[in-house]
């Protein structure tokens, strides 16, 4: 197997699927709380449990796009990545929980711009392991369609 296979397949594929599951669950306790179904203690610690991972997560996936020579994905994933090194040293990471319900509309826009964003990286991820698994499937075809069978 080749190390694009294994790059795409193994590693890019279920981050991306991680980063968007839990910006969608994110996005799911802020709106229960919007509606009071839950209360901002819980919504507060069930969402910060997450904050930090997916920073590191992100931040990781960044830095390996740039380091394996990945550069559509490295600039799709810089600006995200930039927002959330900028929140961290600020500390404005993490959602207070006396203060949840004043920026709740900030938080929800801002996490559903980050669904989005991981929307279009699923989809480019996807795109890409198509391609390097139709090249690695194409390589071993011979002239003669009896060896396909």
């Amino acid at each position: 197997m080749g190390w694009k296979l294994f790059f795409w397949l193994v590693i890019c594929f279920p981050t991306s699927i991680a980063l968007l599951a839990t910006t969608f669950y994110q996005v799911l306790i802020l709106s229960d709380l919007e509606s009071d179904y839950i209360n901002p203690f819980d919504a507060s610690s069930r969402i910060n449990y997450f904050v930090l991972p997916e920073y590191i997560v992100q931040g990781a996936l960044c830095v390996l796009c740039l380091f394996t020579g990945h550069w559509f994905m490295f600039f799709l994933t810089l600006p995200v990545t930039c927002y959330h090194i900028m929140r961290y040293v600020k500390r404005e990471h993490l959602i207070d929980v006396t203060e949840v319900f004043r920026g709740l509309n900030a938080e929800r826009k801002f996490r559903l711009a980050k669904l989005v964003m991981y929307l279009i990286l699923l989809i480019v991820v996807i795109f890409r392991l198509t391609l390097i698994g139709i090249y690695y499937l194409g390589i071993e075809t011979d002239d003669d369609p009896a060896s396909f069978w």
